[in-house]
C-alpha cells in the first residue's frame, strides 16, 4: 500500500455532543508527536467553534477540524466539513443514540462529503457493537462497511469487553495494549468464525459497485489484498460506502488504525482557489480568515483577488505558527483582509452554488444595552459575531421597535451575549422579543375631524369628514376619495392621506391598525388659513376618533410551521404543537428522509418562543421546523386584554 495522496489533506470530526471528538482529536495528535501531552487539545476546545490543529503522521500533513457537537453550533461544523477532504463521524455505542447521527449523514451525503464512522468509547460499550452498527445504518444513506471485527473476552456474567480487533482485509488480529502500539496475535479460534464471516460481507457490499469483484466472487476467485484496498479507497472517494473502525479515544485503542486508514484511504478531493471556512477576530492579531486552499500557492505579501494579507498563519498543533509560503491542500490564517467573508472563494471564478446558504434563524431575544451610549458599539460587535458565525443575524424590528437576535436556540445566543461581554466589554441583556400583535375595526363609521388653531398670523384650518370601513384580512389600507364641489381643494386631499396613515401607527388598542379603508366625502377650506399640515392633522383627528367608534378587535400573528422529526418522535411533536395552541394542518412523510415525518401546522407567534427547545429535548436534539408568516387572526377576551394591559405597561416604561 501506499499514501493516498502527496498533498497535506484535511480530516473534519463532526458527531453528537458526547460522542468523544476531542478526546479523538487529543489522541490522534498525540500520536502524531503534535503534543507532547493527553489532554492538550481539550484545554483548547470550547465545544462551541471549531478548534483547529495541524500535525504530520508518516510524512504526511493532516489538518484536523474539531467540529462542535451541539446541533445549536452546526454552522460551524458544516462550514467545516464543505473543505475537508473526509470526514469522521464519531459515534457512542450505544444503539438508542445512532438516530443523532441522522441529520449529521444526511448533510454529508448532499453535498458528497466521504466519510468514515469510528465507534468511540467501546471499553464502556453496554451494547452489542453489531446492534450499534444496524441502528447507525438505519439511519445512513450509504453502505456501512465494516473495516474491523472485534476481539471480545468475557468480563463477568452476561458482560464482555472488546480487547483489539482483526483487520477484514488484511486478516491480521491485534490486541489493544494501554500506551503501547496495539500487539499482533493470532487470530482466536472463537473469533475466526465471525470475523470469515464479516470479510465476506465486506466483500459482498464492495462487489456490489464492482463487476470484477463481482465475477470473482461468483467463480470463487480469493482476490488480491490490494485489489481489495483499492476499492475501499476508491468507493469512499466517491461517498459510496462508509468504513466502520472503533476504538477509544480516551486509551489510543484504535487511533493508529484509523490514522493508517486516513493515510492510506484517503485522497484530496479536487478543488479551485480558497474557500474561506471560518472567521476570527483575535484580540491581538485582528481579523483572521481561515482558508482551504484548494488549487495554487500563497506567498507572503502577495494579493489576493487585490487584497494584500498581513500575514499567513499555518496551524501546527492545536496553535498557529506564522508561515512565508502555503500550497495546494492546506489551511491557512490569512490576516486582516476586511472584505473577506465566511464562504468567500477567492482565487477562482465563482458559481450561483459556490456555498449553502446559513441555517435558518429558530431562536430569537430582543437586546438592550446596559449603557445607553453602548448601542452604536452594540451594533458593531454584532456585526462581527455575525460575520464569525453566519446562522447569527441580528436586526432592528420596526414594528416593535426592538434590536432582535437570531439563531439556533437558547444557548447557542446565551454564548453569544457572554462574548459581547467578555470580548466587546459590553453588558447587554437579553429577553423574549416583543410579538408585532396588530389591531383592525369591524364596523363601519363616519367621522368628522376638524382642526382649527388661530395664532398671530396665519392661522390653521382643515376640515374632513370621512368613512372608516373594515377590508378582508389581508387588505392591508385603502385610500380613496369622493369629493365633488372643490370642497376640499385636490392639492390637500394627499395630506389628509398621509394623516389617516399616520393614524393608523397606533390604534386605541395600542397597535397599529390593517385591514382599514378610508374614503375622504367632503370637507371645507379657508382660503388663507388652509395647508397641508392642516389637512393632515384634520384627517389624523378623523381617523383617530372613528378607530375608536369601529369596535376594534386586537389581531395575533400566526405563523406557518413545518416540524420535522423521525417518525418514532411524530406523536409527541403533535402534542407540543397542540399544547401551544397550534392547529395541526397534516402530516406527511418527510422527502428524501427514510423514517422521518413533517408535521404542518398554523401555530400563533406569541407560542413560538421555545419551540424549537422543547422539539430537541422531546427529539434527542434531532427534530427541527421551518417557518413562514400565515396570516393574522383575532384574539379576544381576557387573553386580548392581558395582551393589551402589559402592552401599555412597556409603552409606560420606556
Amino acid at each position: 500500500m501506499t499514501s493516498g495522496s502527496a498533498l497535506p489533506r484535511v480530516a473534519a470530526l463532526v458527531g453528537p455532543h458526547g460522542s468523544g471528538k476531542t478526546t479523538l482529536l487529543d489522541s490522534l495528535l498525540f500520536l502524531c508527536g503534535a503534543t507532547s501531552r493527553k489532554g492538550s487539545a481539550g484545554e483548547s476546545a470550547l465545544g462551541t467553534e471549531v478548534a483547529i490543529a495541524g500535525c504530520s503522521y508518516l510524512g504526511d500533513r493532516w489538518t484536523f477540524l474539531d467540529c462542535p457537537g451541539s446541533v445549536e453550533f452546526q454552522q460551524d461544523a458544516r462550514n467545516a466539513a464543505l473543505v475537508c477532504d473526509i470526514a469522521i463521524l464519531v459515534a457512542e455505542p450505544e444503539p438508542d443514540r445512532a438516530v443523532m447521527l441522522g441529520p449529521i449523514l444526511r448533510f454529508l451525503d448532499d453535498h458528497a462529503i466521504p466519510h468514515i464512522l469510528f465507534v468511540n468509547k467501546v471499553e464502556g460499550a453496554k451494547a452489542r457493537l453489531a446492534e450499534t452498527l444496524t441502528a447507525i445504518q438505519e439511519v445512513s444513506d450509504r453502505k456501512l462497511l465494516l473495516r474491523e471485527a472485534p476481539l471480545q473476552e468475557t468480563a463477568g456474567p452476561g458482560a464482555t469487553h472488546i480487547i483489539g480487533f482483526v483487520d477484514l482485509i488484511s486478516e491480521r488480529a491485534y490486541r489493544y495494549r494501554p500506551g503501547e502500539k496495539s500487539e499482533r496475535i493470532p487470530t482466536p479460534e472463537p473469533a475466526q468464525t465471525a470475523s470469515t464471516s464479516a470479510r465476506q460481507t465486506l466483500l459482498e457490499t464492495l462487489a456490489d459497485l464492482d463487476d470484477h469483484l463481482l465475477e470473482e466472487l461468483l467463480s470463487d476467485i480469493v482476490p488480491e489484498t490490494a485489489e481489495v484496498y483499492r476499492l475501499v479507497a476508491q468507493d469512499l472517494a466517491s461517498d459510496l460506502v462508509a468504513p466502520v473502525f472503533f476504538g477509544s479515544g480516551a486509551r489510543d485503542f484504535g487511533v493508529r488504525r484509523l490514522l493508517k486508514a486516513l493515510r492510506h484511504d484517503v485522497t484530496s478531493r479536487p478543488g479551485r482557489g480558497a474557500r474561506i471556512f471560518k472567521t476570527v477576530h483575535a484580540a491581538h492579531t485582528g481579523k483572521l480568515s481561515y482558508a482551504r486552499l484548494w488549487s495554487g500557492q500563497l506567498s507572503e505579501g502577495e494579493p489576493i483577488d487585490g487584497h494584500r494579507p498581513s500575514g499567513l498563519y499555518r496551524p501546527a498543533g492545536i496553535g498557529l505558527t506564522k508561515t512565508d509560503k502555503v500550497g495546494p491542500g492546506e489551511v491557512v490564517a490569512l490576516g486582516r483582509i476586511e472584505s473577506l467573508r465566511t464562504g468567500d472563494l477567492v482565487g477562482a471564478e465563482k458559481t450561483s452554488d459556490d456555498w449553502p446558504a446559513s441555517l435558518p434563524a429558530l431562536f430569537c431575544l430582543a437586546l438592550a444595552a446596559g449603557r445607553k451610549q453602548d448601542e452604536v458599539k452594540l451594533t458593531a460587535a454584532l456585526a462581527r459575531l455575525s460575520e464569525e458565525d453566519p446562522s447569527l443575524r441580528f436586526e432592528h424590528d420596526i414594528d416593535t421597535n426592538e434590536l432582535v437576535l437570531w439563531g439556533q436556540g437558547e444557548i447557542h445566543l446565551n454564548t453569544a451575549l457572554e462574548r459581547l461581554r467578555s470580548r466587546f466589554n459590553l453588558e447587554v441583556a437579553g429577553r423574549r422579543a416583543q410579538v408585532p400583535y396588530r389591531e383592525t375595526i369591524r364596523k363601519a363609521v363616519s367621522e368628522h375631524g376638524r382642526h382649527k388653531r388661530q395664532t398671530g398670523g396665519h392661522g390653521q384650518f382643515g376640515d374632513v369628514h370621512i368613512d372608516i370601513a373594515p377590508l378582508p384580512r389581508g387588505g392591508g389600507f385603502a385610500f380613496s376619495d369622493k369629493v365633488v364641489g372643490g370642497v376640499v381643494p385636490k392639492q390637500y386631499i394627499p395630506a389628509v392621506e398621509e394623516g389617516a396613515r399616520e393614524a393608523l401607527r397606533r390604534g386605541p388598542l395600542g397597535f397599529p391598525v390593517v385591514d382599514v379603508g378610508v374614503v375622504l366625502t367632503s370637507g371645507s377650506y379657508h382660503s388663507v388659513d388652509s395647508s397641508d399640515m392642516a389637512f393632515k392633522q384634520a384627517g389624523r383627528l378623523a381617523v383617530s376618533e372613528g378607530l375608536a367608534k369601529a369596535d376594534p378587535v386586537l389581531l395575533e400573528p400566526v405563523l406557518a410551521v413545518e416540524i420535522a422529526v423521525p417518525a418514532d418522535y411524530t406523536p409527541k411533536a403533535q402534542l407540543s404543537l397542540s399544547s401551544r395552541r397550534g392547529r395541526i394542518l397534516g402530516t406527511d412523510v418527510r422527502e428524501g428522509w427514510r423514517g422521518w415525518d413533517t408535521v404542518a401546522a398554523h401555530l400563533p407567534q406569541a407560542e413560538m418562543a421555545g419551540l424549537i427547545v422543547d422539539l430537541r429535548s422531546l427529539t434527542m436534539g434531532v427534530g427541527t421546523f421551518s417557518w413562514s408568516f400565515a396570516h393574522f387572526q383575532e384574539i379576544q377576551g381576557k387573553a386580548a386584554d392581558k395582551i393589551i394591559e402589559q402592552h401599555k405597561m412597556t409603552i409606560a416604561a420606556q
